[in-house]
């Protein structure tokens, strides 16, 4: 008996393939079931082999994130997991506000940084302009090359008013959109450095009503006025002029909350200043006052408008200082200008 047991845990040096099984009744041994389990067990063998120590950074990658399902008719490509951007608390870390032209962009998206770089430099310096071969020239300077175009609406071709449409487009970012132009306008593009960077759009009217303004207002405008130092040194022959930039007080660059009033009595007007823009980068530099002397002398054909005949559509309270001070009186004409679709 001591011998079959040293039989039965004895290890086996190969695998014994698996023997049919036999019933009891046909051994000569029958009444040894020890012998007879051990003839007919099924051996079953695992074999085990030692993993390499250096294991291939993609193959846990694999294991610990699996195959995804493909899509029916996508190929079978290695997904990028490469990381773009750090989240570490910043306040605008998705959409970017830039405070110099008002747009809002993504960072470190290609195609929006180029976009916003693309409409920063058209908002801050102007719109790009080649020229025309046929163009109404009121205005030139042999010193700085500067013009201004006039463009009729009425009559001129489609690609001057598409340049026009395009002008408008960045005005409306400041001014509010629908309502700038109309088919009986006339429009002054102030070119400079083959930038469209001023535009003055007029409009004929007949009557306009006067501010009522505020006596104190009179009287700051005549002292400042007044107080004001002469711009021209004279040297001989030769006399330099000084260019003066007019600064709007400190409530002129907020919103205006306050309402305008008028008399009651309408005045006639001739011309009425629908909206002038100028770029950023070009303000304070008397663009505005070269477009509107320009309208004045060539709005009606043969004849110079007064400043009196001239009238400001519901002017912002930027618009009431540049008013204040080109008209030199507080108390000057405004109009409701009526909004017409341009077709």
């Amino acid at each position: 008996m001591q011998s079959k047991i040293n039989t039965f845990f004895k290890p086996s040096s190969s695998s014994p393939s698996p023997s049919p099984i036999v019933s009891a009744s046909a051994t000569p041994d029958a009444d040894d079931g020890l012998a007879l389990w051990e003839k007919n067990r099924n051996v079953i063998v695992n074999t085990y082999e030692r993993r390499t120590t250096t294991i291939a950074r993609s193959e846990v990658v694999k294991e610990c994130i699996g195959e995804l399902p493909l899509k029916k008719g996508s190929k079978n490509k290695k997904r990028s997991y490469t990381q773009f951007h750090l989240e570490l608390g910043q306040s605008d870390f998705l959409l970017r506000h830039c405070a110099e032209c008002g747009a809002t962009y993504a960072p470190g998206d290609e195609l929006d940084e180029k976009s916003h770089q693309s409409f920063h430099k058209e908002y801050m310096f102007g719109i790009p302009f080649k020229g025309w071969q046929n163009e109404r020239v009121l205005f030139t300077s042999s010193l700085s090359k500067n013009r201004i175009v006039m463009v009729v609406l009425e009559n001129d071709s489609p690609a001057h008013r598409n340049k026009v449409q395009e002008v408008v487009k960045m005005m409306e970012v400041e001014l509010g959109e629908g309502w700038i132009l109309n088919k009986h306008c006339k429009v002054y593009l102030f070119v400079s450095s083959q930038r469209i960077s001023g535009c003055l759009v007029a409009e004929p009217i007949k009557e306009a009503f006067k501010i009522k303004a505020p006596p104190e207002d009179e009287k700051r405008l005549k002292k400042e006025s007044s107080s004001s130092p002469s711009t021209s040194i004279q040297f001989g022959n030769i006399v330099l002029q000084r260019q003066v930039s007019k600064k709007c007080r400190e409530s002129d660059g907020k919103l205006d909350n306050e309402a305008i009033v008028c008399e009651e009595e309408a005045k006639p007007a001739v011309c009425g200043i629908r909206a002038i823009w100028v770029s950023p980068s070009n303000r304070r530099k008397g663009l505005a006052t070269r477009l509107l002397d320009t309208a004045r002398e060539s709005f009606r054909s043969g004849c110079v408008l007064e400043k009196s005949q001239l009238a400001f559509s519901e002017p912002s309270c930027l618009g009431r200082a540049f008013g204040s001070n080109y008209f030199e009186t507080c108390s000057f004409l405004v109009y409701k200008a009526q909004v017409e679709r341009l077709n």
